[in-house]
């Protein structure tokens, strides 16, 4: 379950580079896109009031402020990400909101030390499926969990499951260099596709009451916010940095052309098939 060693410097680097600061500037977008899968995850790992938790690949720090607030005062969010940029506005929020109880820390949770036994809980938003090490950083995690507690994410299922995602790629890949093939075992997006094989990787590092269900999340979306984030994030992003600005406008045109016929009654009725997977330490 080893991927490349580079793969976790990959990472580290897009995060913090131009993933990171795209991510940065569409928070707004990102957040409200992805808040019933957000209420999901912090509805399942909620240990109660007064608790510890923490928020893996923690972003912005949208699910790490929502639990913050829901353990109260007494409690604390530990939120652990790779991004300094993402972390840096994850601070000014909670800053803003006089939430200290929520704290952030950079780092890779796969090696990151965050204290042995000191969570009820662990939770993630969609930031587990990218270590390079998947056994080691869920082995990691398991340590910072006292006996007993809970591990809860949610992860994308399959791309079959998630149709939309590759409509924009399919609609721009003729007006681009080769895009990467993906492969479904790397890290990255449906890295956690097979529930088979999350199953595996929970047993391996230690994880029991292994429970996988689907979660069907409602994101409905605009056509402008889905064809913004398909150009600003992900493969179609990474190949436009090069492109000239008439290529990028008929980047921009293939999509929008695609997409449309997904619309109904002005919104994309997008739905985030997901998987819900819990655990114990």
């Amino acid at each position: 379950m080893t991927a490349s060693p580079t793969a976790q410097t990959y990472q580290a680097a897009y995060w913090n580079e131009a993933g990171g600061q795209a991510w940065v500037e569409l928070q707004g977008l990102m957040d409200g896109l992805n808040k019933s899968v957000e209420e999901a995850v912090v509805e399942t790992a909620f240990p109660g009031a007064g608790k510890a938790v923490v928020d893996i690949g923690c972003g912005a720090g949208a699910t790490t402020l929502a639990m913050a607030r829901r353990l109260g005062a007494g409690g604390e969010a530990l939120g652990v990400d790779v991004s300094q940029p993402l972390l840096e506005l994850a601070r000014g929020r909670a800053e803003r909101e006089g939430l200290a109880n929520a704290r952030f820390a950079l780092g890779d949770a796969q090696t990151l030390d965050i204290g042995e036994g000191r969570f009820d809980a662990a939770m993630s938003r969609y930031g587990v499926m990218f270590f390079s090490d998947f056994d080691a950083a869920f082995a990691n995690i398991r340590r910072g969990v006292k006996a007993g507690g809970k591990l809860a994410f949610a992860c994308w299922r399959s791309p079959a499951d998630n149709p939309l995602a590759a409509v924009p790629t399919k609609a721009a890949a003729h007006l681009l260099p080769p895009l990467p093939k993906p492969d479904p075992t790397a890290p990255g997006r449906f890295a956690f596709a097979d529930p088979a094989r999350v199953q595996g990787i929970l047993e391996r590092s230690g994880w029991s009451q292994i429970a996988i269900d689907r979660l069907d999340a409602p994101t409905p979306i605009s056509l402008e916010d889905l064809t913004t984030l398909s150009l600003r994030m992900g493969p179609i992003a990474a190949a436009l940095r090069d492109a000239d600005a008439t290529t990028a406008a008929k980047v921009r045109e293939a999509v929008v052309k695609a997409l449309e016929p997904h619309v109904e009654n002005g919104i994309i009725p997008m739905v985030a098939g997901c998987w819900m997977v819990t655990a114990r330490a």
